[in-house]
């Protein structure tokens, strides 16, 4: 299980990288400012998520003792 949590949580975290150049790229080329307010909007959660998937994975696991 805490596998699986470990493999989760990496992806939620590329996606998270993936959302931030997303949104640094439509800031640097003068996007709409409500695109870049989704975008970090939707970083924000992922981030979140890939935290509590963390955690979860070190309390399934006994938190690295």
């Amino acid at each position: 299980m805490s596998g699986f949590t470990s493999i989760l949580a990496l992806i939620v975290m590329g996606l998270v990288v993936l959302v931030l150049a997303r949104g640094l790229f439509n800031m640097m080329r003068g996007g709409s400012g409500n695109t870049s307010n989704k975008l970090m909007r939707l970083r924000v959660l992922l981030q979140a998520i890939a935290v509590g998937l963390i955690m979860l994975t070190l309390w399934l696991t006994g938190g690295g003792r």
